[in-house]
């Protein structure tokens, strides 16, 4: 049986069953040899650059393998972890706040919203560390006055804003200036008539807020949500300018100091971030498929 022009071409090809006079088409795949010479040439490169990696004594893999799980990085491991989850923490309340006054009727607040996102945005975040870390040069007792009058309580700056509690705070509100305007952003790709719909139902603001508006926005707000926890967790490297001294970045800086070796130190603190990075990312994803029930559709079942 010979084949048609037409049918190598498009590469179906009629095969007749025996004892039937319909002739079937059998669909032969196409063939990609571009994509495995891509593998093996990619596969040759990541050989090459893993062998220059592994055998170059000049990354000192004996003092990387002796401080990956060293106690002092531990212990800086578990305070970028606690620093991470705490300003997540404090942004995400602050956004939620900022976004509920920027809905508001009054004025007043509305601009108290804008002015907080306008000055936070607006500055390095490197500053605002620097600022936080000096507040107690800049202020060195926090005192309650009647106007005009005299001093209620007076206590010195130090004993309440710690280096821990200024990390937080700085980190914190840097943040919430950023997922004010994620929030934002979920919230107003909502049809507003739903919300119409359920007062007409006779629901009360909070309930429609957490049964009808929030489950919607999670779907806009978790993706970019996501990657500015991500980005806090990277961002905690910065509290050195408070200073901070107990955090993952300074613990594999005193250690390369004390050693002269700064280059294993840092695979350390990168392995480190590089693997909490992970377990963030497989956290996002599950929340991502969470909230997006019932929406996505995976692209072969919806063929």
């Amino acid at each position: 049986m010979t084949l048609s022009a037409k049918s190598v071409e498009t590469g179906i090809a009629p095969v007749l069953i025996e004892n039937s006079p319909v002739a079937r088409n059998v669909v032969i795949p196409r063939r990609h040899p571009g994509r495995f010479l891509a593998v093996v040439i990619l596969g040759i490169v990541v050989l090459q650059v893993l062998q220059a990696v592994v055998a170059n004594p000049n990354f000192h893999w004996d003092i990387y393998l002796t401080y990956l799980f060293a106690p002092q990085v531990i212990r800086g491991v578990g305070w970028t972890l606690l620093l991470t989850v705490v300003a997540m923490s404090v942004a995400i309340t602050v956004a939620g706040l900022l976004v509920i006054l920027r809905d508001r009727d009054n004025p007043v607040l509305r601009g108290l919203a804008y002015a907080w996102v306008w000055f936070f945005r607006g500055t390095p975040i490197y500053t605002q560390l620097l600022f936080w870390g000096l507040f107690a040069v800049l202020f060195p007792t926090l005192s309650l006055t009647i106007p005009f009058g005299p001093q209620i309580i007076t206590v010195e700056t130090k004993y309440i804003l710690t280096p821990a509690l200024a990390a937080i705070l700085g980190l914190g509100f840097n943040e919430s200036a950023y997922l004010t305007e994620i929030f934002r952003a979920g919230f107003n790709s909502i049809d507003r008539g739903q919300a119409e719909a359920a007062q007409a139902l006779g629901m009360g603001q909070s309930k429609i807020w957490w049964r009808i508006l929030m489950p919607q926005a999670m779907r806009v707000i978790i993706p970019p949500t996501g990657n500015e926890a991500i980005g806090m967790l990277k961002m905690t490297s910065l509290v050195l300018a408070i200073p901070f001294t107990l955090d993952l970045t300074f613990a594999t800086n005193a250690i390369s100091n004390r050693l002269y070796q700064p280059i294993p130190l840092l695979m350390v603190a990168g392995t480190w971030y590089l693997a909490i990075t992970s377990v963030l990312m497989v956290g996002q994803y599950y929340l991502e498929r969470y909230f997006g029930k019932g929406v996505s559709v995976h692209p072969a079942r919806a063929e």
